[in-house]
């Protein structure tokens, strides 16, 4: 046990990694549907839509640097529940058979961020007291 009590000295690092590749890959969602890249987005854009695209790349932004991380991934955590409800479920319950495994995966990473900070390596961690950030 005590092996493995040496690892959390990683616990800020790792959280800094998961929330910098967390936020490059959901920005690209975003990307696709206001800008087409890296590929155009598969449906018709409505204002929904757009609004989710700005979101995701606003938001998405903000948390690969680290900036008002908490409220911003809280905010996320929210449109990803949102997607979820509104354009997985009706499809059916399993995540894995309604296509929506991304949308719940997101939600549930950014409400975790919400609640333990960005880790060491963000722009919050540079305006914050040490014993703040998680």
């Amino acid at each position: 046990m005590q092996r493995f009590q040496r690892l959390d000295v990683l616990s800020p690092h790792l959280l800094s990694v998961l929330r910098i590749f967390a936020a490059g890959s959901f920005m690209t969602h975003g990307t696709m549907k206001l800008f087409g890249w890296p590929a155009a987005f598969e449906y018709p854009l409505n204002p929904m839509l757009y609004t989710a695209g700005f979101l995701e790349v606003i938001g998405g932004f903000f948390l690969l640097i680290g900036l008002f991380s908490r409220p911003t991934a809280f905010i996320l955590s929210g449109l990803m529940a949102f997607a979820y409800f509104i354009a997985h479920s009706p499809n059916g319950f399993f995540p894995v058979l309604n296509h929506g495994e991304a949308a719940m995966l997101y939600c549930f990473l950014f409400l975790y961020i919400s609640a333990a900070g960005p880790g060491l390596w963000s722009v919050d961690a540079l305006q914050e007291p040490k014993s703040q950030m998680g």
